[in-house]
Order: structure tokens, then C-alpha cells, then sequence
């Protein structure tokens, strides 16, 4: 069956990089750069950022569907990335490090299943949950701080992903 990690596009973002500190601190983001000791994990290339790198904090609807599970959350954006990761049948270094929250949603955007699990181990439960037919597509939150970490699609024959943010 297979699974798709997709980051998010950086496109809607884009118009943030370069920034004053000030101007986007008017807009509630705030700069970060990462330190050697820092673990900041990018959102759109699905990584943890290098020491000297920059990152954005922001607010991202991640779940825009009008629906009770509608919802956003903080995450880090590497100012100036131009390309999202895709990652296919196995999971991006920033999300196999840490302890995830998968949380699988059907076609009408309603939560169905979920659960915790170490992201070494996640692959196991992506395939346990994707054997639902019911999900169409699991949403990743590094569990410790809840934030939005990737969306993960089923692989061959699920292109449709319109309506998903991830």
C-alpha cells in the first residue's frame, strides 16, 4: 500500500522571509535561528535546521475544513525554502526522532482514529491505520507540544489531496 509525508508549501509564506523582526512581530511571527543545541523542525523540508539557519514561528491552520476538528497551531518555517520533502515510505528525519500524535481522518475531514507512538516505530501504525479504508489521509503533531508536524497520504493511487492542508 504505501505512504506519502508531504511538507507544507512555501508559498504562503514566502512573503514573510526577509522580514524586519519588528514588521513580523506586527503580524504575531517571531525569527528564530537555530543554535547547535536547538532542535527546530522545519515544517516544509521536514527537518531539523542546521545551527545558523533561520526559522519562522507562526500560527498555521493545519485542519481547515469546517468541521469540529478545524484547527491550527505553531510551527517553524525555514525562512527562504523554495521546495517541499516529500518523503515516500519512510519517514523524514524530524518526525522519526520524536514522539508523534498520528491522528487518521476520513474524507469528510472527521477524525476517526489515532494514537501515540515513538516516530521510530510510526511506520507501523501508518500502515495499521491506512488498513482502515475509511482514512484518507493522518495528520502528524509531535506530540509533546502538539504542533503540526506533516501530513502522511496513502502512496500509489491517492493523488487527490485537495481541501488538505498539511
Amino acid at each position: 500500500m504505501g505512504y506519502v509525508v508531504r511538507g507544507l508549501d512555501p508559498a504562503p509564506f514566502a512573503h514573510l522571509f526577509g522580514q524586519t523582526n519588528e514588521a513580523l512581530e506586527a503580524k504575531g511571527v517571531l525569527r528564530f535561528r537555530a543554535e547547535p543545541d536547538s532542535a527546530l523542525p522545519d515544517r516544509v523540508e521536514l527537518r531539523d535546521l542546521e545551527p545558523g539557519e533561520t526559522a519562522l514561528l507562526l500560527n498555521h491552520v493545519h485542519q481547515p475544513a469546517d468541521t469540529p476538528y478545524r484547527a491550527s497551531h505553531a510551527i517553524f518555517v525555514l525562512e527562504n525554502t523554495v521546495k517541499p520533502a516529500v518523503y515516500e515510505d519512510i519517514m523524514p528525519p524530524a518526525l522519526r526522532t520524536r514522539l508523534l500524535s498520528l491522528r487518521a481522518f476520513d474524507a469528510a475531514h472527521m477524525m476517526i482514529d489515532g494514537d501515540v507512538v515513538d516516530g521510530s516505530a510510526a511506520e507501523a501504525l501508518v500502515t495499521r491505520l491506512f488498513a482502515n479504508p475509511a482514512i484518507s489521509y493522518i495528520h502528524a503533531h509531535y506530540a509533546r507540544r502538539g504542533c503540526f508536524a506533516a501530513l502522511i497520504e496513502r502512496g500509489q493511487g491517492n493523488q487527490d489531496v485537495r481541501g488538505r492542508s498539511g
